[in-house]
Parts: structure tokens; sequence; C-alpha cells
């Protein structure tokens, strides 16, 4: 499970290094290819390739004249891109969702247990301060049981 907040900077080219302890999780439980797409257009989804042929699956099993899985595959395949982790542990972000998203130097790298995000560090600082964690959202959390 991805866990936790790492910032850290594109560079020229585009490619995000993965932070280390998401990369040591990375070497320990998958593989080098990922896909990188949004369904937003302003966080890039880091899926290592076994999670994304999960969702695939699932899909697979909907049938195909499902409104919103046309949208999700529409959006996804806008944003989608195959990567390969290089040798040097980083990532190239699909050039459209890197426009899109404002991602462009510092970012900020977020787990999201089976996958990670990837978001402009500042508009992530401001939308939390604006958006705060509140008791309604407690109690929403407490029917899951969590």
């Amino acid at each position: 499970m991805f866990r936790g907040t790492h910032t850290t900077r594109l560079d020229e080219k585009g490619r995000l290094k993965v932070p280390a302890d998401f990369k040591r999780q990375i070497d320990e439980n998958y593989g080098v290819q990922f896909y990188i797409t949004s369904r937003t257009g302003t966080v890039a989804e880091v899926y290592p390739m076994q999670e994304w042929e999960e969702i695939e699956r699932k899909l697979a099993a909907a049938p195909d004249s499902h409104p919103v899985k046309k949208k999700f595959l529409k959006v996804t395949n806008f944003y989608g891109q195959v990567v390969e982790m290089d040798g040097q542990g980083r990532l190239l972000l699909p050039a459209a969702l890197r426009d899109t998203a404002k991602l462009k130097g510092e970012v900020a790298v977020m787990g999201s247990l089976k996958h990670l995000l990837v978001r402009n560090a500042e508009e992530l600082r401001k939308e939390i301060a604006a958006e705060p964690f509140t008791e309604e959202d407690d109690a929403s959390l407490s029917s899951l049981g969590i």
C-alpha cells in the first residue's frame, strides 16, 4: 500500500523521479511498467500495470453500452499512456496531462493505497487549506467503519 506524501520536482523533460519510499515498494511488489492517466486532468494517477489491469478486468465485465464505462474509458485513454520506469527510477508523465494538471517544477507525490497521485504542490496546498477535513467527514468515515 502506498502511503504518505513526498514533494519533489519534475525535470525539464517532464520526468518524475519516484520518491525512495515509493520506489522501494514498487521494487518489492511490482515491475517497471505503469499506466499513467487521469479522470479529471488535474491530477496524474500512476498505476503499477498489475493494478491497472485489475481495473481493466472489472471494466471488461461491464456492458460496453454502460455510459459511465464509456466516459471513464474516454477520459482515461485521452490522458493515459503506458510508461516504463527507467534505470534511474524516473517516469515520463504524458505531455497532455502535464499541461492540463500544471505539473511543472514542484509536485506532490501522494500514496493512494494501490496507486500514486501526482499533483501540482502549490495547488494541493491551496485545496487542503480551502477544504479542511470536517466533523461531517469524520462521521461519514465512521459509517464505513473507519
